[in-house]
Order: C-alpha cells, then structure tokens, then sequence
C-alpha cells in the first residue's frame, strides 16, 4: 500500500478501513450478530498492523534530520496517549458497563474520522515524490510546504544525493531483503530490536499487575484506577523520550531502557520471592512495576520505530517495516501463548528469562549498532558497511573510486 498509494494514500486508505470496523463492531450487539464483532476486530487489526507501519514511515521520510527523532516519537507519544485514553473511558463509570460497550467499539472511528478531515490538507513524502515517483516539481511544492521556501534547499540536496546513489533501484519486497547483503546487519538489527522489544517482558508486567496490586491490600474493584498508572506512566516516558531523543541520541535512551529493565526484573523476582515474610515488599513489587514501565517507555518503546526508519533507505525502507511489523506481531502472539507456560514452570522467576533477554538486546544494541542522531540515510548506510562487507570494504570504496574518476573523464 505504501508503495502503490503512497504513504498519504495508504494512511488514508487505512481510515476507512478502521471505520468500516467500527460499524460492524457497534451493530454487532443489537443486531445480535457476533460473527460482525469478530470480522470487526479482524479489520481493526488490519488497520492497526496497516498504521504502525505507515505512520512512523512517513513521518520518518518528512521530518528533518535534526528532528527526525522528536517527530518519529510522535507515534510512541499519540499511541501510549491511545491506551490510556481507551482505559479511561473503558472504565465501568464510563463506557465500560455491558450496555455500553457497543459504544466503546465504535469510539474507534473518532481517530480515523480526524484523520480523514485532516490529512489531505499535508503534502505526500517528498522522498516518495522523487526517488519513487521521479516527480521532482511536486516533491519541491512538499519541501516547500514542509520546510518553507527558504529553507527547503539542504533537504532537496540531502534527497537528489540519496536518488543518485540508489541509481533508479526500486523498492524492493519483504523476501529480498534477506539477500541483499548491504542490508544484512540493519536487517539483523530490526529484527533483533523488534522481538527484544515483544519479548522483555512488558507483557508480563501487565499480567502480574493487578495480582500485585491487590497482594498491597488495593480492593479489587479499584484495580482499574491504579492501573491507569500504568498507562500514565507509558505516556509520560514516550513524551520524555521524545524531548531527550535528539538531544542524547538513540544509542543511550534505548541501552539505558534495557539496562534499567534488566535491573527491575532483578528487584522484581526477589519481592515477588519474599513479599509473604514482610509488610513492605508487595510495595517494593508495585513500584518495580511502575519503574519497569517507566524504562520500557523511556527506550525500547520508542526508538525501535524510529530506528527502523533511519537503518534503511528509500528502497528498502517500506520493506523493512512489514518484515518488523511482522517480527513484531508473531512475537507478541508468541509472547502470549508461552507466558502461561513459562509463569506455570518457573512461578515469580520466570522475570528471571526476561532479565537475561534484556541483558542480551542492550549488548547487541552496545557492540553492533552506530549512534544515528543529526545524520542522514546516505551517512547510517556508510557506518554499515564494515559490517555488511568487512574484507570487502577495500574493493568496493576503489570500485566506486575508479567509477568516479570514470565519470569525471566522461
């Protein structure tokens, strides 16, 4: 979609789909129909797995370099602002009680509605425009419109050098990727992020939640209100992230969250050990959920979008974001069907197995991937290139080299 459409012509496709679930979700109930509510939800995924993917692309593709990282946190930001707003009015005060519910369905045609509205007044990516599209007068009025008439220009060079060095290549499907060598180590890395990112354990945060809370004597019925916290807590971490991104870099943030994540898991399985034998230790537990949030949002949560935009070209970029959307999705159905499993097997240590996942992504992360803040994609590629060649690094820089001076002698 993105490639045919385009990034603006795919999100807006995407809205009506998104509407198209919320109808058959909210007549579902009078109509009395349930199979309309399971081909709703299967539609609201598509339009979910359809957004993540575009939405990040095309403000990765607009925003300029210096604030590439603060932009592409926007869908961190409007995402965790997402899941707290549905568990606030999902509450049963609210739109939570079993008459309501097919209102609280359709509430999800609201974003889409605004979307719809708004969207068509923004220009197309101007990146699409011309390395794409080759429509080089309509990418200059989107430059123009983006970054205004005096100073579009650094950003039009930055693309026409990106369009020459990709030499009229197209953009490339999801399987050949995985033969492409300058592309082997940024696809290592998205995928590696993207199940890191599934599999720390967030998730099982969630799960052991409200056991927790209510092991701190918090009544069962005002377990939804603490667990607003937690919402809380993911919304203000990608909104902090999203001011420190472009000023500390991405490397730091997204270390220092699994880093952080590896130590709360440590504090975690000990309260959840010990919090019989003393008062205090079920609070212990509740804050570690707390502060473990707090150091998912503040990295993991966030960057892993944002990276996969900067990794990769305009060729390979719409690519790699099904092949990480996918990753990320199997994960989390992964994720999900094991962690019974695992917490039957290994009861409160079972933080143990994530301890160690976390540990193992921030040391890949540490050895393996360059800083990306204030650069370009042309610059990311480079910093690639001893890993995607190593020994045949030499032989191409004098390839390209002797391809130089060929052209300067034509």
């Amino acid at each position: 979609m993105a490639i045919r459409l385009g990034r603006k012509g795919a999100l807006l496709v995407n809205n009506f789909i998104a509407i198209l679930a919320s109808i058959l979700m909210g007549i579902s109930f009078p109509t009395g129909l349930f199979e309309l509510l399971m081909v709703g939800r299967f539609l609201i995924g598509v339009n979910t797995g359809v957004g993540i993917c575009v939405q990040p692309l095309y403000i990765g593709e607009v925003a300029p370099k210096h604030l590439r990282g603060a932009m592409a946190m926007g869908s961190s930001i409007f995402l965790t602002g997402g899941i707290l707003t549905g568990q606030i009015i999902g509450l049963r005060e609210l739109l939570g009680g079993e008459k309501y519910w097919p209102f609280l369905l359709s509430s999800s045609c609201f974003p889409a509605l605004a979307q719809l509205f708004f969207l068509p007044w923004f220009p197309e990516s101007p990146r699409y425009l011309l390395i794409d599209r080759g429509d080089e007068m309509k990418c200059t009025t989107a430059l123009k419109r983006f970054h205004g008439p005096l100073d579009y220009q650094e950003e039009m060079e930055d693309i026409q050098r990106e369009r020459f060095a990709l030499n009229g290549e197209k953009p490339k499907k999801p399987w050949q990727l995985f033969g492409d060598r300058s592309v082997k180590w940024q696809l290592i890395t998205v995928i590696v992020m993207t199940m890191g990112q599934q599999l720390s354990g967030i998730n099982a945060i969630y799960f052991y939640a409200s056991y927790i809370f209510k092991q701190t004597g918090i009544p069962a019925e005002k377990i939804p209100y603490v667990t607003l916290g937690t919402g809380a807590c993911e919304c203000l971490t990608a909104l902090t992230c999203g001011l420190l991104i472009d000023y500390m870099g991405r490397r730091l943030l997204i270390i220092g969250g699994y880093t952080l994540m590896s130590f709360w898991c440590i504090v975690l399985t000990f309260s959840l050990t010990y919090q019989e034998l003393y008062p205090w230790v079920p609070y212990l537990s509740m804050a570690s959920i707390f502060a473990f949030i707090l150091s998912f949002g503040l990295g993991p949560g966030g960057i892993t979008n944002t990276l996969t935009a900067e990794l990769f070209t305009q060729s390979s970029r719409p690519a790699a974001y099904m092949i990480g959307g996918s990753v990320s999705w199997l994960s989390f159905f992964t994720i999900g069907m094991l962690f019974p499993f695992i917490v039957n097997g290994l009861k409160q240590y079972c933080f143990v197995v994530f301890l160690l996942e976390s540990f193992l992504v921030a040391s890949f992360i540490f050895f393996v991937i360059p800083e990306t803040k204030n650069k370009s994609f042309l610059e990311i590629k480079r910093e690639f290139q001893h890993l995607n060649f190593r020994g045949r690094i030499k032989e191409k820089e004098a390839e390209l080299c002797e391809r130089r001076q060929l052209c300067n002698e034509c």
